[in-house]
């Protein structure tokens, strides 16, 4: 049975904060919310953890997972970023963005893609989220919660709670959010890219 927490939106209680990292690190399935939607999320290292979000969602070993991390110096632990795509992470975050990066080896093979060896890498605006990584200190293995079936992330926490609280060991509620996908932006030998256009305006790559 999923705990529940009702965390605000702009001032995250850090009590409760500092729960839910503790629930993180003893192998917990949470929910939590980002800028662009509620996710699904755990441990990095967890294994078991990982494979029930993969249950949860049904998702092939192909999925593109996300990391969501704190800062830049902690992207440049998990993955291999270039000075062109560090400063254009920089400009662009905080903020509802996916960038694709090849992985370094920090990074669990499980979680990469199996054949590009890359990895999602996102640094969102939400306050709830930012204040959790600061405090974990370590990235957050993630994925948008959208369920099967569904082609939208779930947005009320009260539907997630009755749909999910069997599978999840905390759901936290910071209101209403409705579904906007991240702009997603991967970087090849010809610069960056976007490849699906979101919630999120780059207009230096738009022209």
């Amino acid at each position: 049975m999923a705990q529940f927490f009702a965390i605000h939106p702009e001032t995250p209680q850090l009590r409760l904060i500092h729960r839910t990292v503790e629930i993180i690190h003893n192998g917990g399935v949470i929910v939590y919310p980002t800028d662009s939607s509620y996710a699904i999320a755990c441990h990095i290292g967890d294994k078991q953890a990982l494979d029930k979000v993969r249950r949860i969602r049904q998702l092939d070993d192909k999925h593109n997972f996300t990391l969501v991390c704190k800062d830049l110096a902690q992207v440049s632990n998990f993955t291999k970023i270039s000075n062109d795509a560090f400063r254009l992470i920089k400009t662009l975050t905080p903020g509802p963005f996916t960038f694709i990066l090849d992985a370094t080896r920090e990074v669990p093979r499980r979680l990469q893609h199996p054949k590009k060896k890359t990895i999602g890498i996102r640094i969102p605006s939400h306050p709830v989220v930012q204040l959790l990584v600061n405090q974990l200190d370590e990235p957050l293995f993630s994925s948008t919660l959208i369920l099967p079936g569904d082609s939208e992330a779930l947005t009320d926490p009260y539907e997630i709670r009755v749909r999910l609280e069997h599978e999840l060991d905390l759901i936290i509620d910071a209101g209403i959010i409705e579904f906007e996908p991240t702009t997603v932006i991967g970087f090849s030998s010809n610069g960056p890219e976007i490849i699906r256009q979101g919630k999120g305006i780059a207009t230096m790559l738009n022209n």
